[in-house]
């Protein structure tokens, strides 16, 4: 699976393409496929977003995980503390990025 992530141009936060807008949460990304690439340059040149880049996911039951470590505390927020991610009511919150 590829997704898109990026920075958010006015607040620096971390985005996911969901198939028609960005999102804060990387549960609402979505397979971007063949087509990554192509989006992420139309949504970089309309000032959508600031420098959106392709990445490998999985999806399961919980939703979307990307594949890479980075991408993981990126998508799940600050790991100094854990009260501050964008996930804080998951008990495994903890363990997501491992």
């Amino acid at each position: 699976m590829k997704i898109l992530t990026g920075n958010d141009l006015k607040s620096g936060a971390v985005t996911w393409w969901t198939g028609y807008d960005w999102s804060l949460h990387v549960e609402d990304a979505v397979d971007a496929g063949p087509e990554a690439e192509a989006i992420a340059a139309r949504e970089e040149a309309a000032r959508r977003v600031n420098a959106p880049y392709v990445i490998e996911g999985t999806r399961d039951e919980n939703g979307v995980r990307p594949a890479h470590i980075k991408d993981r505390i990126r998508a799940l927020g600050p790991t100094v503390r854990p009260d501050l991610t964008l996930k804080p009511a998951d008990p495994k919150a903890g363990n997501w990025v491992i």
